[in-house]
């Protein structure tokens, strides 16, 4: 009997939502406290924004064009796979695992129940037989069943958590977008507001803030290359996925502008500020309450929660990807390349999953979780990018059903930009650097494991 594979469920449409799914979660509620921190101007708070929001859309068209080329599961893995060899690609596929991914599931995850916390007003829990880890125990509890129950609904097959997205960003499309009107009919606004920036940092200071604001910004837009590890089940991929990459990307790009702009016509950028220093307090929720007093901040406390929610859910659904590719090319545990015989879903890789971005939810704060992964994926962003430009070179008439435009410019500009936030992070944060390569590069004693050992090796089967 044939073993179980992947099945192609995906059409256009759900693979945009998924898109939009995976990108809008916490960051756009919560990340704009931080930011006007940092560039005390409401003009430089949008077009830190924009600039991360075209930044992420250029990098999701390079993407593209090598989706189009080699759908496959695992996305960038099959990519880089090709493009550099199977070294370069496995690293990637651990700092996913170890890092990337399972780190923003477990920043989505706790934001979900610190809303859930606020929402319900449920009493803080801590453990002091745990030491700092038990620290806002019960917030870790509920975060670690989430992350144990959503992995769960993808363990039954990729078309029930699809719809579970699918129907829910659809919701939450709807909500912010009523939050957004409701925001500039409001007789609390003020377009002054936008005015504001006389406190902002110039020079070297306000470069170095507009940096620190962007990994703000860019973990808002965290996730938009997630549907290219659903290349095996996509119908059509050499189509859906660039078009999904696409239209997804820049129809968050529009939102997020939206609601950036509702928050800055509500509340002055120093008010905003002033919220960063401020214990569980989210600038979406402050906002709301501004607007229509509690019963608006009870409501946006709600649609942080379904966001975060649905977020986790197509993180959890599409990176578990990553794992089972690298254990089907026997990188890793042999269980974790295996499709479920019922289900049709890489369910030991989700476990897998599962297990790591519990043990991060108990080990760090939403926001060391969250820098952490952004300084590691755009490492990686910028090697897609850089690819882009080295299978034109290396394989200049191989078929590329969708080619990324203005080429060579904007995989260029991509790549030096990746590079320099690369960079400047070292500069600026060096322990959170180190802690993230080396945890990526961890996985190279278990690269030269797996890759020496036959598959007949107990500890692989």
């Amino acid at each position: 009997m044939a073993a179980p594979t992947l099945d192609r469920t995906i059409t256009r449409w759900p693979a945009i939502l998924l898109v939009v799914s995976a990108i809008v979660g916490s960051g756009v509620f919560k990340k704009i406290a931080p930011m006007s921190d940092s560039l005390q101007s409401s003009g430089w708070i949008l077009i830190c924004w924009l600039t991360a929001g075209v930044l992420s859309l250029i990098g999701a068209l390079c993407t593209a064009e090598l989706a189009a080329m080699m759908p496959g599961s695992g996305g960038e893995y099959v990519y880089f796979k090709k493009i550099y060899g199977k070294f370069f690609a496995f690293l990637y596929g651990w700092g996913n695992l170890t890092v990337m991914k399972s780190a923003s599931i477990a920043a989505l995850a706790y934001i979900f129940s610190e809303s859930a916390y606020s929402l319900f007003n449920l009493p803080v829990l801590d453990l002091p037989v745990l030491g700092f880890l038990g620290l806002n125990a019960g917030a870790k509890i509920i975060a670690s069943l989430l992350i144990f129950f959503l992995s769960f609904i993808n363990h039954r097959g990729v078309v029930f958590g699809e719809r579970l997205s699918r129907f829910l960003i659809a919701g939450i499309i709807i909500a912010i977008l009523g939050f957004c009107v409701a925001a500039f009919v409001s007789s609390e606004g003020s377009r002054s507001h936008f005015t504001t920036g006389a406190n902002a940092p110039t020079g070297w200071p306000m470069i170095a803030a507009f940096f620190a604001a962007s990994v703000s910004a860019f973990w808002g837009y965290e996730g938009w290359n997630n549907i290219g590890y659903l290349g095996e089940e996509v119908k059509e991929p050499q189509k859906n996925i660039p078009l999904a990459l696409t239209v997804g990307t820049f129809s968050v790009i529009i939102l997020y502008m939206m609601v950036n702009a509702a928050y800055i016509y509500i509340l002055p950028v120093a008010d905003l500020a002033a919220l960063n220093t401020m214990a569980n307090k989210i600038a979406a929720v402050e906002v709301a309450r501004v607007i229509s007093g509690s019963g608006g901040a009870i409501l946006l406390s709600a649609l942080i929660v379904l966001a975060t929610f649905t977020c986790t859910n197509s993180t959890i659904l599409m990176s578990s990807r990553m794992v089972y590719a690298i254990g089907r090319d026997k990188l890793f545990f042999k269980k974790a390349g295996e499709v479920h015989p019922k289900y049709h879903s890489p369910s030991h890789a989700l476990w897998w999953q599962c297990g790591w971005s519990i043990i991060l939810v108990w080990s760090g704060s939403f926001d060391q979780l969250t820098d952490l992964l952004i300084f590691a994926s755009f490492i990686f962003y910028g090697a897609t990018a850089l690819g882009v430009i080295v299978m034109r070179y290396k394989f200049p008439k191989a078929d590329r059903p969708y080619k990324v435009i203005a080429y060579p410019l904007l995989p260029v500009i991509f790549t030096l930009f990746c590079m320099t936030l690369v960079v400047v992070t070292v500069i600026q944060n060096p322990v959170q650097a180190l802690v993230g390569l080396i945890l990526i590069f961890s996985g190279v004693p278990v690269y030269l494991y797996f890759s020496s050992r036959n598959t007949t090796d107990p500890l692989i089967e």
